[in-house]
């Protein structure tokens, strides 16, 4: 075991108790407790003590409780494609897996919203709502479960039209700290009833509580969809491209900055010909057949002005599933080639657009002053982009370069009046980032943790340090 002698003692009557509640859905085995260990970033295993797998809102209640008994620590974990290190266990305890909790329980095609289990992931519920003509459109890239992707506030490529997790949560049921299960709000599209206890779990990263049911916004799925990919002369130009389209209130549905060294990787991995490898934007219209036209034109207009090359179009469904897949799985395409010890550290900033140019310049200029080759990937309409940095962190040089080198990225960008997360949350590796970003702020968040898990038993040593 890997937690202090005395959340040792603790932990084994805890076992016993969870043994006798679950069975065999309470697994020791090394192997299940180091796949719950690792995430899919550079951070080194830290695999818990034992993993519980839990069916239903009333066992992760009972769970709860035999963890809160024994002040064992307890670790939500959905799909477990996180880059921050959430579902990792610096502190031992139990690894909570929700991945069974995975029923669409109910969809209201009249109210656009519907309820699922925690373990539902996008592509599951996409896939159920096929036929209702309705979608969930947020899209981080991953497969993750509606659970974890409320938990870290996540977003993706379609923010820029249809926002992230926190515009799209109607409600949640949360088992508390001490076993408790509440409902932060009802499925009324607003309501003024005291605090917005809905917001504060979206995005707090199983510190405060257990997500174990999400009630979610849908949207019509639109009539038509166009995707297009076009070369710019440079990353200034398509960005500025960017914001004169946001500014003239075309309503695109995403719009992703893939600069001219990732472009390369994500051209050879995903098998695709005939793109040029140029800084270049991948834009995708959502409407009616006219409306998808009129905003394609408009926007190909502007990226005329910005010097931009010919718009190469993507209608058919299988067409732009071939290219947002690519655009999806940079990270391993950033990945070819890597050496068996390297890992990739993925960076999250996220500025106003305005400074969104300025951010990106002098990041590439640090980069290569740096002696780092990392490709740019950004959701440009919000001012949020990524870069993978590869390195031996193992190697106490090389780690030190490139934690120095992602330390000015989050300077810059805070300085910029931005942050240091858009979308992957703080987990164990933006701590110290959330301290100079927020500053007392940051103090507000501890009094609220010690007052809802006076006992520091959910996800302990994420978000801050206690």
């Amino acid at each position: 075991m890997n937690i202090h002698n005395q959340q040792r003692r603790n932990a084994l009557p805890a076992f016993d108790a969870l043994t006798a509640l679950l069975g065999e859905r309470l697994s020791l085995s090394e192997s299940v407790r180091e796949q719950h260990g690792v995430g899919e970033a550079y951070h080194p295993a830290l695999p818990p003590d034992a993993v519980a797998f839990a069916q239903s809102t009333e066992e992760v209640a009972e769970i709860v409780k035999i963890c809160a008994k024994h002040k064992v620590p307890l670790i939500p974990y959905g799909a477990g494609t996180s880059l921050e290190g959430h579902t990792l266990a610096p502190q031992g305890g139990v690894s909570l897996d929700l991945t069974a909790m995975n029923e669409v329980l109910r969809v209201s095609a009249e109210d656009l919203d519907c309820t699922v289990q925690a373990g539902v992931t996008r592509l599951q519920l996409n896939e159920y709502l096929r036929d209702t003509g309705l979608f969930f459109p947020i899209d981080p890239g991953a497969d993750a479960s509606l659970g974890g992707m409320s938990a870290t506030r996540a977003s993706g490529t379609n923010a820029v039209r249809y926002g992230t997790m926190r515009e799209n949560v109607l409600a949640l049921k949360v088992v508390l700290a001490d076993g408790r299960v509440i409902d932060t709000a009802t499925r009324a599209r607003k309501s003024s009833a005291g605090y917005d206890l809905t917001r504060l779990f979206v995005g707090s990263e199983g510190t405060l509580g257990v997500i174990t049911e999400v009630t979610l916004r849908l949207y019509g799925i639109p009539e038509a969809t166009s995707t297009a990919v076009c070369a710019f002369p440079s990353l200034e130009d398509a960005v500025n491209t960017v914001i004169l389209t946001i500014q003239s209130g075309i309503p695109i549905a995403r719009v992703e900055l893939v600069d001219k060294t990732a472009i390369g990787r994500i051209l050879d991995y995903g098998k695709l010909e005939g793109y040029d490898i140029a800084d270049t934007l991948f834009f995708e219209f959502h409407g009616s057949t006219a409306s998808v036209a009129e905003q394609a034109q408009s926007t190909e207009a502007i990226a005329k002005e910005f010097g931009a090359g010919d718009f190469k179009w993507a209608t058919k469904p299988e067409e732009r599933n071939k290219l947002w897949w690519a655009r999806h799985n940079s990270m391993y395409a950033n990945r070819v080639g890597r050496k068996p010890n390297q890992q990739t550290m993925a960076t999250d900033v996220c500025v106003p657009i305005s400074r969104l140019a300025d951010c990106i310049v002098q990041t590439r200029e640090d980069m290569e002053k740096s002696g780092f080759s990392a490709g740019f990937i950004g959701h440009v309409g919000d001012g949020n982009f990524h870069m993978g940095i590869t390195a031996d962190y193992s190697d106490a040089t090389e780690s030190k370069n490139a934690h120095d080198f992602h330390h000015r990225l989050v300077r810059r960008a805070v300085a910029m009046d931005g942050t240091c997360t858009g979308e992957h949350g703080i987990g164990l590796g933006k701590i110290d980032f959330l301290e100079e970003e927020l500053g007392d702020a940051v103090d507000i968040m501890r009094a609220l943790k010690r007052s809802m898990d006076p006992d520091n038993i959910l996800n302990p040593g994420k978000i801050f340090r206690l």
